[in-house]
């Protein structure tokens, strides 16, 4: 049998940088680790389960001896950050509260959406939301996906897809997914949609090309709007 490792974690170390990064003395370091679980969970609660959504994709944790600081990678920043930095100023006083220590909050823009696997496992969550077809959907997520630039893209829904009364595992790739390949830049993101009739688990690999090699990314406009914007200029 394939034993299935998750991509970041079988990077992390070599190739991929850790997402927590502090030393503890053995006496405090579950705390600590419960703590940034504590902090991730709240601000994806906070940020991507309530309207407005934010499109949080990875939350990065510093800690020093005196504070710390929580770097949040979000496609929407200006959400996250509200009218005079009122909204992050009340995540902040709400997550100092949680942890009771001094928290610096920095909001780091997702450029292109389109180019991380967590962001597309919650797009194709909130379309099966709406009932959309799944494998219309998973279509639409890759084409943009190779579009925006990447070099290979793998969906994979797994529930009562459509409302089937038996469980299935539907599976989408287009290009080259290295998986072995430590040189890989693979991004690997998941999202859970709670539907009516059941649970879906969605998983998304992103293959970007060799570290230091990587195509940049570019964001693709939706076909639609685009054709509209040609018909503009022509006008």
């Amino acid at each position: 049998m394939g034993q299935k490792v998750n991509p970041i974690g079988f990077r992390i170390g070599v190739t991929e940088d850790w997402r927590s990064r502090w030393y503890a003395p053995k006496a405090a370091f579950a705390d600590f680790l419960v703590e940034d679980q504590m902090i991730r969970r709240f601000i994806d609660d906070s940020l991507n389960r309530k309207p407005p959504y934010a499109a949080v994709s990875r939350v990065e944790i510093h800690r020093t001896r005196n504070s710390v600081k929580v770097l949040i990678h979000t496609a929407r920043p200006g959400l996250v950050i509200g009218p005079k930095g009122a909204e992050v100023d009340k995540l902040r006083e709400a997550l100092e509260d949680l942890t009771d220590r001094n928290m610096e909050l920095n909001i780091v823009e997702v450029k292109v959406p389109d180019g991380d696997a967590t962001l597309i496992a919650e797009s194709v969550s909130e379309q099966l939301k709406k009932r959309a077809a799944f494998r219309r959907v998973m279509k639409m997520r890759m084409d943009a996906a190779m579009a925006a630039g990447a070099k290979g893209v793998k969906i994979i829904c797994s529930g009562r897809l459509a409302g089937a009364e038996m469980a299935r595992k539907e599976t989408q790739i287009r290009g080259s997914i290295p998986l072995h390949t430590l040189q890989a830049n693979v991004d690997y993101g998941f999202a859970t949609c709670r539907t009516t009739y059941g649970t879906i688990g969605i998983k998304v690999w992103l293959y970007k090309g060799r570290y230091g090699e990587e195509t940049e990314l570019v964001q693709s406009a939706a076909p639609g709007r685009t054709r509209g914007m040609r018909r503009g200029k022509r006008g």
